[in-house]
């Protein structure tokens, strides 16, 4: 059986994995994209051995078996509510988004769909979810990244919080991974993966650092459960084509889609 992938978005992120099925990976084959820029997206495409059309956001599903959203959070609905309502499945990277559209969940199951999470830009997430069935107590992550990677973060414009320039750590964050989530929707996915993987998004701690003095986005992770006691820390490159996002996201994608389709299949 070979799943047709579909991607909704054509930066950082659904480009790389855009490439890397072209290239050809067994199983699947990619039959459509869609972008806010679709002039941009067709010139793209050009370069590819085996270009596929760009189309609508909302008529993807009509074109996939699997639906990769690599969207801004603010599209999410409008794309994985069609492919959800229609037996469709979609792999959300915009898990924070996830947070605030959790009927999504509900829709999917009525219609024969399915919502995959890869695990994105952070580690151990197979650890955390094995815990919780044994019971965890708490989960907290604090997130440290360069300031122009949080930029523009609704949290810090509706809090005047000025980051440019910085000389030292800042502190621009304490609070749930749902606030998280909201105030940092480009930056934070990994603390909505965290927290889905975990005891879910309102009991999970998140803390944001804007720091200069770094050039990676690190995550350290800390896990109080039954089974086990996880102390974790993954430094990620930031993507040459955005600094909000970590290389290994994309990376993420590509390794969940083979995943699927793989007669050997590594991890919970």
């Amino acid at each position: 059986m070979t799943f047709r992938v579909a991607i909704a978005g054509f930066g950082a992120i659904g480009k790389v994995v855009a490439q890397r099925l072209d290239q050809g990976i067994e199983g699947l084959t990619l039959t459509t994209v869609a972008a806010q820029d679709v002039a941009r997206a067709e010139a793209a495409m050009a370069g590819f051995a085996r270009p596929v059309p760009v189309v609508p956001l909302a008529g993807l599903w009509e074109h996939a078996d699997v639906v990769v959203e690599c969207a801004p959070a603010a599209l999410f609905r409008g794309l994985a509510e069609p492919a959800l309502g229609n037996g469709r499945t979609v792999m959300v990277l915009s898990c924070g988004a996830l947070l605030d559209n959790f009927d999504l969940v509900d829709l999917a199951r009525r219609n024969g769909g399915r919502i995959l999470v890869p695990t994105g830009a952070l580690l151990g997430l197979d650890a955390v979810i094995a815990a919780a069935e044994g019971g965890i107590s708490s989960v907290s992550m604090i997130s440290r990244k360069p300031p122009q990677g949080l930029l523009g973060a609704p949290y810090l414009v509706a809090h005047g919080i000025e980051i440019s320039g910085l000389t030292e750590p800042r502190r621009v964050f304490s609070g749930t991974a749902r606030e998280a989530a909201r105030g940092f929707p480009a930056n934070v996915n990994v603390a909505a993966a965290l927290a889905l993987a975990g005891i879910g998004p309102d009991r999970t701690r998140i803390e944001i650092w804007a720091d200069p003095t770094i050039t990676r986005n690190i995550h350290r992770i800390e896990v109080e459960a039954k089974a086990a006691r996880l102390s974790m820390q993954v430094e990620n490159v930031p993507s040459d084509d955005n600094p909000r996002t970590g290389r290994l996201t994309a990376l993420s994608a590509i390794a969940a889609l083979k995943k699927l389709v793989s007669p050997l299949a590594i991890g919970t």
